[in-house]
């Protein structure tokens, strides 16, 4: 039984995943890592699902990394700290290359690996409001992560915008980096959804799948890209910046 995740299937093969730490902003720890990695894959798999979508409630979707997960990687050596981002990206990369679409249903602000989450995603629709925020910089970290799916959304000019400042962003520059494909009014947030989603139960499952993989296999290296990012991660955590910062922040 998931902990951190909630996961429903209705009866025209729409499954939703929902996030389900309300308590603590729906923040990822490890164990969310692992139930939405598991959720990808058996999802992935399941011949009666047709389409994902990735929701939560209240008013953050995603508010990054949990402080518990936080403080364990910070008292681990530099391989743990790079086999628990290893995680992460596999997390995200699962999701990024589900066979099915995946629809991000973003009701509330999203920070770090939020936005990672949205990234991801084939089609994401906000509610007018919502902030968006990459603040990883300022702990003296990157967005090292997140970083390979949220530049191949947003295309490098748009990503450094938002990678290096820490501030954050509305839904108006998401929507013209291409993170957001449409907003619209927070009551009418699920009939947006459900209508990106009837909208596939009208093509051919296989064809789809085969589409999405086109898709993923045009550009670059992401295996590369990721093994990068993890190594730029992993020389960030040790440095005197990001250990003074994160101490002053955890505490």
């Amino acid at each position: 039984m998931t902990q951190t995740i909630l996961i429903q299937t209705d009866s025209d093969g729409i499954a939703t995943i929902t996030l389900n730490r309300p308590d603590k902003h729906h923040v990822m720890n490890a164990r969310m890592i692992a139930e939405l990695t598991e959720a990808a894959h058996d999802l992935g798999h399941d011949a009666n699902v047709r389409a994902v979508v990735l929701a939560s409630t209240g008013p953050s979707f995603c508010a990054g990394g949990d402080l518990e997960w936080m403080r364990a990687q910070q008292q681990a050596d530099r391989a743990g700290k790079m086999a628990e981002a290893g995680r992460l990206s596999a997390m995200l990369a699962a999701l990024n290359a589900l066979p099915k679409p995946l629809i991000a249903r973003v009701q509330g602000n999203a920070y770090g690996g939020g936005v990672g989450l949205i990234a991801v995603s084939d089609i994401a629709i906000a509610a007018e409001g919502v902030k968006l925020a990459l603040t990883e910089t300022r702990l003296g970290l990157i967005p090292a992560t997140i970083g390979p799916f949220v530049v191949a959304r947003m295309g490098q000019g748009m990503a450094r915008q938002v990678f290096f400042s820490g501030n954050g962003f509305d839904t108006g520059f998401a929507l013209r980096a291409g993170l957001l494909h449409q907003t619209c009014p927070a009551d009418r947030l699920d009939e947006h959804v459900q209508r990106q989603a009837q909208a596939v139960l009208k093509t051919a499952p296989g064809a789809v799948a085969a589409a999405k993989a086109l898709c993923l296999s045009l550009g670059g290296d992401e295996a590369r890209d990721i093994e990068a990012s993890i190594t730029a991660l992993a020389d960030c955590w040790e440095r005197d910046e990001a250990q003074e910062r994160i101490r002053a922040f955890l505490g």
